[in-house]
């Protein structure tokens, strides 16, 4: 029986439901997963019409999903991602734009919207979504949700639907701090056991940079990290977070833009504006660019291991504005994008994990708190958010 989804999170005209198939740390409890994820039996429609026409159905069920059924739990549906993961809002003209339960009248944030929507809606207990340049941890701070993206390549993306292979990393979300890290433990067989975190350094340049409404709502939350460890305040980038978006842009977008280049060439797919403009400027990015951003990006990663050595974290809003109006003009979405990834582009560009505690709010708003962890860390992470919420 099709679940009854007055959040739009779900992919419209699917009714997939696929039982445990054994016991564990997640009986009883459902999720869904994003529909960039393989089902076996369906197609992976990855938000766009024309992707799904021309793709068959997956042989067999991606890694994290048959990790999950082991555990006990129930997949209850797939849901709702951005038009081939290319969105950090949670827009899709398409398959429809999911609600966000805790701020309806707001954009839920993307790509993994639908996965967010269904854990804030109390749809299912958890979900699984992917993060390449900030679709769990936006999401998660607009919707109020625990989310991680990993260390990566620590959670299997296989039988994922990639985009660019450097950045991209299967994550989830949950509401439950128990449940965020019983699922993590499920999706990390290999992970070092938690550690203690040894130091909390505040990331004052990525404050700077958030809005103050953003500032005020977890401030109170900065406060209670002094009885997790000794905090202390520094500058993270010393070229300005905007030199650090613009290498993300330009490594990631030289690889998406490879990924979808023949397929595009060959069936001449529908997709919004954004999206296609999105697209037509990847295919302008030079190879000298992409060299120079692959240079300071290994540079960067080097600098933020050094500096996490020794077990310490990072903290930082997890985005630097609360979630933009559904109706919001393009130009608008524009800007709120950009202005996303001067903060999402920290994990992205360092591959280190990063947790999304839902510990602040503006009004009735949700705004999220990012915890940066040292490379392997992310068991680490999850051991943090149970301790918050307690």
């Amino acid at each position: 029986m099709p679940i009854h989804d007055p959040y739009g999170a779900f992919v419209p005209g699917t009714d997939i439901v696929l039982p445990a198939t054994g016991s564990g740390l997640l009986d009883g409890l459902t999720f869904a997963a994003k529909d960039l994820f393989d089902i076996a039996g369906h197609v992976t429609g990855c938000g766009n019409p024309d992707w799904a026409r021309t793709h068959p159905p997956a042989r067999r069920s991606a890694k994290v999903v048959e990790q999950l059924l082991a555990a006990g739990a129930t997949l209850a549906g797939k849901t709702i991602t951005d038009e081939i993961s290319l969105g950090l809002l949670g827009r899709n003209q398409f398959d429809g734009t999911p609600i966000n339960p805790r701020a309806r009248d707001r954009f839920p944030g993307g790509s993994s919207s639908g996965s967010a929507a269904a854990v804030a809606g109390g749809l299912v207990d958890f979900a699984l979504g992917t993060d390449s340049g900030g679709s769990v941890r936006v999401p998660s701070s607009f919707c109020g949700l625990y989310g991680l993206r990993p260390t990566h390549g620590a959670i299997s993306v296989e039988g994922l639907m990639m985009q660019s292979a450097s950045f991209d990393t299967a994550g989830f979300f949950a509401d439950d701090a128990t449940i965020f890290g019983k699922v993590g433990i499920v999706l990390t067989p290999d992970a070092a056991p938690a550690a203690p975190i040894e130091e909390i350094l505040i990331a004052t340049d990525a404050f700077a940079i958030a809005d103050e409404a953003v500032r005020a709502a977890i401030e109170p939350a900065l406060a209670r990290l002094g009885a997790i460890a000794p905090v202390r305040e520094i500058t993270l980038a010393q070229e300005g977070l905007k030199t650090w978006n613009q290498c993300q842009i330009t490594a990631q977008c030289s690889e998406f833009s490879a990924t979808f280049r023949d397929w595009v060439d060959a069936v001449n797919p529908r997709f919004s504006f954004e999206v296609g403009a999105t697209l037509a400027h990847a295919a302008l990015i030079s190879d000298s660019a992409r060299a120079d951003a692959l240079h300071f990006r290994a540079d960067l990663s080097a600098r933020l291991d050094a500096l996490l050595e020794g077990r310490r974290v990072v903290v930082y809003p997890a985005v630097p504005i609360l979630p933009p109006h559904r109706d919001a003009p393009l130009s608008v979405m524009g800007a709120a994008g950009d202005r996303i990834v001067d903060l999402t582009c920290i994990a992205g560009l360092s591959g280190l994990p990063q947790a999304g505690l839902p510990l602040g709010t503006a009004g009735t708003i949700p705004v999220g708190l990012a915890v940066l962890g040292w490379r392997g860390a992310d068991r680490t992470l999850l051991a943090l958010a149970k301790k918050l919420a307690a």
